[in-house]
């Protein structure tokens, strides 16, 4: 690209369907899912109220009559899928990562992250990793095509219908979720409508649902009346209103702002909002022309842009990666517990709105873990570290162990609270403690394990390679590399002596240092370098 001029490396870029990505891997599912557990249910409770109409739930029967905790199989099945679900969905954010890392079209899987911030629902709710993966593939697939066709298609989501309780948006009773967020968060922004456009863009919506995996569309809870929507009437349905809300230049101006500032900076001048909200609406929404306008812009390049955007948790992790010359994502330490620190887990964003991002990456619980972040994959301990996705939380582990030693099923799940006691085994027909304990069990049987692996580094190779030989040469190689904005005196003086220190030679790196001692030596520098404040820049 380096050899290209900016327009043709910008084509490239933006223009990326015509690079090959053959090797990019399908994510391999474990196969949690039986027919029985569709649609499942929203609550234990609910469970149990099937299985005492129907006589089964979730795929499971009743135990006869006089058996002992007849709904048992009922509420370990409940549990199972809950424990399944989560522990799949890491695996998903996992090939995700992976992906991102290792993908020769970079401003897809930028594009499909910025999709899921903008389109924000998570599996905590939606409980179904097989809608997870669809609604990721559907950002993928629209990435950077047109928006009319990708905000029709995310409205028609399950995964979205299920996470704001479209299902529930009913001719006599609509739900105004669906209405206020298309207007508030998807396209329009707050102050450019009314309370009464959101109560007629949920009529519009009514009769929208899904069965499981499927879109539907239910015409017997439809409101087919007339509507009064910014200022036109009509018997609306969804379609119309999507079209009336994509002729407001108002939303051509709220999406350009939100991609200008995804990719360049928070700030953005009226000017440049309103010529790349024109772009976006000529060319009918399809996100390219604009894309390519903010990419040959000479503002992309100037100094208020550069080293400016403080990195999310997941462009920080995999930034960091990209540099240190990786090919897979390392799993020790966890790659989803170390985004969660940060405040950022793929597939759970907080609420509707999705991230704030900007400043809001930096708080007093986040700036200690960000500036430590990456000793843990330069300095690796496999014998201590526990895998996540197989460490039962304490409450259930100590149900295994008491069973494990004979203990009956009241008495294993008996803790030292008498009212939680109550509350675990209160029904004679289950106990909710066990059924979490065989959920978890059940869940490690039946879901793929993330295979374990620490960061397959070699710094020496790298310095070789870019013939640095000495503790100077080789501060300015890891700065270069890895920083966007050059450390200053006395900071860069400060990394030299502590690598000639390290080292313990005055001038030559190889003098009076073993392979392993340069290794580690270079290993505590490059910590040292991400470390500093300017490594939170992009």
């Amino acid at each position: 690209m380096a050899a290209m001029t900016p327009q043709q490396a910008i084509d490239r870029l933006v223009d990326y369907e015509s690079v090959e990505a053959t090797d990019l891997k399908p994510f391999d599912e474990s196969g949690i899912w039986d027919p029985g557990m569709d649609p499942f249910p929203a609550s234990r409770a609910e469970a149990v109220r099937i299985a005492r109409d129907r006589g089964e739930a979730l795929g499971e029967k009743v135990l006869p009559a006089g058996s002992p905790r007849r709904l048992q199989p009922v509420v370990d099945k409940f549990f199972y899928g809950l424990r399944a679900n989560a522990i799949e969905t890491e695996r998903l954010a996992l090939w995700w990562a992976n992906r991102m890392l290792t993908t020769p079209r970079p401003l897809e899987e930028k594009l499909t992250l910025f999709w899921h911030g903008h389109f924000a629902n998570g599996q905590n709710k939606v409980r179904d990793c097989r809608m997870m993966l669809r609604q990721n593939e559907l950002f993928r697939a629209n990435a950077s095509g047109s928006f009319r066709v990708l905000l029709t298609g995310i409205l028609k989501d399950p995964a979205m219908l299920v996470y704001l309780d479209n299902g529930e948006n009913i001719k006599k009773h609509p739900n105004e979720n669906f209405g206020r967020e298309l207007l508030e968060l998807f396209t329009m922004g707050v102050g450019t409508y009314t309370e009464k456009d959101i109560r007629e863009a949920a009529r519009a919506f009514t009769g929208w649902t899904n069965d499981v995996l499927v879109f539907k569309f239910d015409e017997t809870q439809h409101d087919d009346g007339p509507k009064t929507f910014l200022g036109r009437m009509g018997p609306f349905n969804g379609e119309d209103v999507l079209n009336i809300v994509l002729a407001q230049p108002v939303t051509a101006e709220f999406m350009a702002t939100k991609v200008y500032r995804y990719f360049v900076r928070e700030e953005i001048s009226g000017t440049v909002k309103a010529a790349l909200g024109a772009t976006l609406r000529n060319h009918d929404y399809r996100l390219k022309p604009m894309l390519k306008q903010i990419f040959l812009s000479k503002d992309f390049y100037g100094p208020a842009a550069s080293a400016t955007q403080i990195k999310s948790p997941i462009h920080l992790l995999i930034s960091t990666y990209k540099k240190m010359g990786l090919h897979e994502v390392p799993t020790i330490p966890d790659f989803g517990r170390m985004s969660a620190s940060l405040g950022q887990t793929l597939f759970e964003p907080p609420n509707v709105a999705g991230w704030a991002g900007g400043r809001t990456w930096i708080t007093p619980a986040t700036l200690l873990n960000r500036g430590n972040l990456f000793r843990d994959v330069l300095f690796p301990d496999a014998k201590t570290f526990r895998a996540p996705d197989r460490v039962m939380p304490p409450l259930y582990a100590r149900v295994g162990e008491r069973l494990a030693r004979g203990m009956n099923v009241t008495d294993a799940t008996k803790e030292g609270d008498a009212e939680a006691n109550l509350a675990a085994d209160r029904d004679e027909d289950y106990n909710t403690r066990y059924g979490g304990y065989r959920g978890y069990m059940l869940a490690y049987e039946r879901v793929k394990p993330i295979p374990r692996r620490a960061a397959s580094l070699d710094l020496r190779a790298m310095t070789a390679a870019a013939g640095a030989d000495t503790p100077d040469q080789i501060v300015d190689h890891f700065t270069r590399r890895f920083l966007r904005t050059p450390v200053a005196d006395p900071g860069r003086a400060v990394l030299v002596a502590f690598l000639r220190e390290r080292l313990g030679a005055p001038a030559g790196v190889e003098r009076g240092s073993s392979g392993e001692q340069k290794e580690g030596a270079l290993r505590e520098l490059l910590y040292l370098v991400l470390s500093t404040p300017e490594y939170q820049l992009g």
